[in-house]
């Protein structure tokens, strides 16, 4: 049986230790409710030293969640780099599956699986961050009838993943650092949100990402084939029904916003061109080389085919890094103006 009233999961990327620390130390010590947090770490971080710095702010039991611990009152939980974090049944589930949006752990993947297990038993709050994941598995606490709380844009040392929520969600509350412990010190004085049905989809969706699956059925339950690929594994995409933030996954579990899609294809272009440049300025370096053979062995007439090739391979290769400019141009006013 539960030993807490409510489930409050957090997500945070840059400049998340120095805003989860200040949120954490304004928590009551009488916590009704268990915590977990989905903080984006490099893989060479160490868990056990942030959670450390995390306890002296507080009198909750923190640690690195571990596979199979039991969630219980006043205890923290912050998911280890390179492994999501899920609730199933109760207690953590921690698994290595595909990245979601470029990260893991995602905290779409935390947000979505307390939806599901705690419906409108979840608070779901969103800090400091660039890019936009959390926004989707703020929309599935939404659905499933929790609280939503974002950091204000203005407050964040990053304000895009609270804009994202802010872009996309109706939140309950948004709200300065400072503030945010207050908000759920009177959340958790009122009543329960209303109970409500919990869509379908959602426990589709978390069901695929717990068990790492690849059941094109399920996927078709809740998505449509797209013309697009993944540029991960190069499998097809399916776009997500009735979400947000128009996501797309493929049948082995990766996945992408729209928005990270197509930043996803303009890096893949430019991969593409640079290579094409490289193997250019080779045939030209080398084209070049042969001519100063051929006039130096008097073949004079080769000489001048040869430096004409090469001539004519430039034009090619300015063209090229013409296009690069331009493209990467375009990418950077895109960002200024979803920003």
């Amino acid at each position: 049986m539960e030993d807490f009233r409510n489930v409050i999961v957090m997500g945070a990327s840059a400049g998340g230790i120095v805003a989860l620390s200040s949120l954490i130390a304004g928590l009551p010590d009488d916590l009704d409710a268990a915590v977990l947090i989905v903080l984006h770490l490099s893989k060479k971080s160490n868990a056990d030293v942030i959670v450390k710095g995390f306890q002296k702010q507080t009198s909750l039991n923190c640690q690195v969640a571990y596979d199979g611990a039991r969630i219980s009152r006043g205890h923290l939980y912050l998911a280890p780099p390179e492994q999501h974090m899920l609730i199933r049944n109760g207690h953590v589930h921690l698994t290595q599956g595909p990245h979601e949006n470029k990260y893991r752990p995602s905290i779409d993947v935390l947000f979505r699986s307390a939806a599901v297990q705690y419906s409108h038993r979840t608070i779901g709050i969103i800090l400091t961050g660039l890019l936009d994941d959390g926004t989707s598995g703020m929309a599935a606490i939404k659905k499933a009838g929790g609280i939503c709380i974002v950091q204000d844009p203005s407050d964040a040392a990053f304000g895009d993943m609270p804009q994202s929520v802010l872009n996309n969600i109706e939140v309950d509350y948004k709200a300065s650092l400072t503030r945010i412990p207050a908000i759920i010190e009177v959340l958790m004085s009122q009543p329960l949100p209303p109970e409500q049905a919990l869509p379908v989809e959602l426990k589709i969706e978390a069901d695929l990402t717990a068990g790492m699956m690849s059941d094109l059925n399920e996927l078709k339950k809740i998505a449509d084939r797209s013309d697009f690929i993944c540029p991960d594994c190069g499998g097809g995409l399916w776009a997500v029904r009735d979400d947000p933030m128009h996501r797309y996954r493929c049948h082995t579990g990766h996945v992408y916003t729209e928005r990270l899609l197509a930043e996803e294809q303009v890096e893949g272009i430019e991969e593409s061109l640079w290579v094409s440049i490289r193997m250019l300025e080779e045939r030209r370096n080398l084209l070049l080389l042969m001519r100063t053979h051929d006039e130096h062995a008097g073949n004079l007439q080769l000489a001048e085919a040869n430096q004409g090739r090469a001539i004519e391979i430039d034009r090619h290769i300015k063209r090229l890094k013409q296009v690069l400019t331009k493209l990467v141009s375009d990418l950077g006013e895109l960002d200024q103006g979803k920003s």
